[in-house]
């Protein structure tokens, strides 16, 4: 061989050796290379958790085509709907997955009865505002409106064409096949609180619930963050007719007469009372109950007074993985759980962590001043402080969207519900209290993840942000 080509070759060698070993340094991995890091889990018979971080399983989004950890939820949701037989019933805050969309069409266009029910916010394309429209959005759905044209226009070219609608937009495709949808205007009003379900029920006996919004960023993860791997969520898949009995009263409740004129309709406060319902399924017990509470019933007849209940059964630990967590009364029933012994330990997402209404802080004993400068009516630190609460490391982008509790790695509380007064009192919610150990042992496993790299305690985030709010207050 030629000196030159020689050279030349171990050139290539050194170059290719080089680059793998940047791109290992950056996080990627080939599909061949990137295994699970655990065993997975038995799953119960009758209901299955998935976590879209799970480290037992791995996938390839079907959008930014990353190959990475986790429970392929969107995947779940398809495969569990095209089990659909006679009926499928959707409930949810926000739909943008296009593979779920053409499902849907799909089981319509076979005989299946699809209904779907979605946030007034969300129920209408994006393709389908103009530009001043556009300029008119908050910040927020600015996001989400960059995030929409990312996943649509396939072909960078700055337009969206009627094929990539098609391919993509997933409103535009089941506004297409005329898939009979409302939203929560449908009693008349301007919305409820938020319409913010997460389920669906499927032939009277299939429910798929948890936290998970069907959206790209609550699965997979957003295009404007390369490093994002979507928003920490939990869905379940549980086979039982009597529970499936109880979403679809809630569903009926809220679809009335559907897209006809009469504003039978009911969400938020519009909504009947209904107070808990307990069933079983073999080696489970369940209890269900569906937000706002309307008056007169009390705070202890609510969704949040059913899980200051099931807290006041801890007996050794109650761990928590919270989105969002200002319920002053159940911060107050925790605080009395540890008092007589049981360990707390509580994550929240870094965006409402250390906000002066976060019960985070009163469990470190942290008072914070408002804008005002004042406190927080009826505000309870803690007189025993913990330094179990904290935050978890989370990729740009990403949320801890989880609304889940962990008691005595036996019972665990999730739905949709945030541990927030707005739920409470104001939001279409739903939330289940299951009693299953093998269950249980899918949401230590996730909890362990979070915990094992947290943030906990007087961290440098939240000590800056308190002497700035003091400094702020002459305090």
């Amino acid at each position: 061989m030629h000196l030159s080509k020689i050279r030349g070759f171990k050139w290539g060698i050194f170059f290719g050796l080089g680059l793998l070993l940047f791109l290992a340094l950056n996080g990627w991995h080939s599909s061949s290379a990137l295994t699970p890091s655990q065993v997975p889990l038995p799953q119960d018979p009758y209901l299955q958790a998935y976590f879209n971080q799970s480290q037992a399983s791995v996938y390839t989004e079907p959008y930014r085509k990353v190959t990475r950890y986790g429970d392929n939820l969107e995947q779940v949701i398809i495969d569990t709907l095209n089990q659909a037989q006679s009926s499928i019933d959707v409930a949810v805050h926000e739909l943008n997955l296009p593979g779920v969309a053409q499902v849907l069409c799909d089981r319509a266009q076979a005989g299946v009865q699809v209904r779907l029910i979605l946030e007034n916010t969300y129920s209408r394309p994006w393709t389908g505002l103009s530009p001043s429209q556009v300029g008119e959005l908050d910040e927020y759905r600015q996001g989400k409106y960059s995030e929409f044209i990312s996943l649509v226009d396939q072909n960078r070219d700055g337009n969206l064409s009627e094929a990539e609608r098609r391919q993509r937009d997933a409103l535009y495709i089941l506004h297409q096949a005329q898939i009979p949808l409302i939203d929560d205007t449908a009693d008349g009003s301007r919305g409820s609180g938020l319409m913010h379900h997460k389920f669906a029920v499927i032939d009277s006996r299939i429910v798929l619930t948890g936290s998970t919004n069907w959206s790209i960023s609550d699965i997979h993860g957003d295009f404007a963050s390369p490093e994002s791997r979507g928003n920490h969520n939990a869905l379940l898949v549980i086979n039982s007719p009597a529970l499936a009995s109880l979403y679809a009263e809630e569903f009926q409740e809220m679809w009335g007469d559907g897209a006809a004129k009469r504003k039978d309709s009911r969400f938020g406060k519009q909504k009947t009372y209904r107070a808990v319902r307990s069933l079983s399924l073999p080696g489970t017990t369940l209890q269900l109950q569906f937000s706002p509470t309307p008056k007169p019933q009390t705070w202890a007849q609510s969704v949040n007074g059913l899980i200051a209940k099931t807290l006041q059964q801890a007996q050794r630990k109650a761990d928590l993985a919270l989105f969002v967590f200002s319920e002053q009364a159940l911060s107050n029933t925790l605080a009395q759980a540890a008092g007589r012994g049981v360990q707390v330990s509580t994550l929240i997402d870094p965006g409402f962590a250390y906000r002066d209404y976060s019960e985070g802080l009163d469990m470190l004993g942290v008072r914070m001043p408002n804008q005002k400068c004042g406190y927080e009516a009826n505000n309870q630190p803690w007189t025993k402080p913990i330094l179990s609460a904290g935050i978890p490391h989370l990729a740009e982008g990403d949320k801890l969207h989880h609304k889940f509790a962990l008691i005595d790695d036996m019972t665990v509380i999730i739905g949709s519900q945030n541990w927030s007064k707005a739920a409470n009192d104001t939001n279409d919610e739903n939330l289940l209290v299951i009693r299953n150990p093998t269950v249980a042992a899918h949401f230590r496993r996730e909890f362990d993840r979070l915990y094992s790299t947290a943030d906990l305690g007087m961290t440098p985030l939240l000590q800056a942000s308190l002497n700035k709010r003091r400094r702020a207050c002459g305090l």
